[in-house]
């Protein structure tokens, strides 16, 4: 299935048949394209698109971010990852995140533990390209 066109997010770059590599998920999910390109909410804007399908149609569920907020929970993903600090600052630099609920902080890291064979190729290729980009 092609990439739309015809939105108002358009697509410069994108990843089509997401839906064979969307992680646990694949084949069974409506997330059918990854996209970077000219935002919908502002032509001068560059954002970051999931595009869903709903068998029938491109879905207005698809989830559009602009590319400093879709890092900046990549980062937030990261950080969470790694051991919290003991005197209860954040892990990242710029983000400031805390532990919310420590009731149920657990279960994240058991998610973390349980999903290792989906995120660590992905970390390990989002290593390998911040290296090249930044050595």
């Amino acid at each position: 299935m092609a990439i739309p066109k015809n939105l108002q997010h358009k697509p410069i770059i994108a990843v089509d048949k997401y839906d064979t590599i969307d992680g646990h998920y694949a084949p069974n999910t409506d997330a059918r394209a990854l996209s970077i390109g000219e935002a919908q909410y502002g032509k001068n804007e560059i954002s970051a698109k999931v595009l869903r399908h709903t068998g029938k149609n491109w879905s207005r569920q698809s989830e559009e971010l602009p590319i400093h907020r879709t890092l900046d929970l990549a980062i937030l993903i990261v950080a969470s990852m790694l051991p919290p600090n003991k005197d209860e600052k954040s892990v990242s630099q710029r983000l400031g995140e805390k532990i919310v609920d420590p009731d149920k902080y657990q279960i994240l890291k058991d998610y973390y533990k349980t999903h290792d064979y989906i995120l660590k190729p992905r970390l390990d290729e989002l290593k390998d390209l911040l290296n090249t980009l930044i050595p």
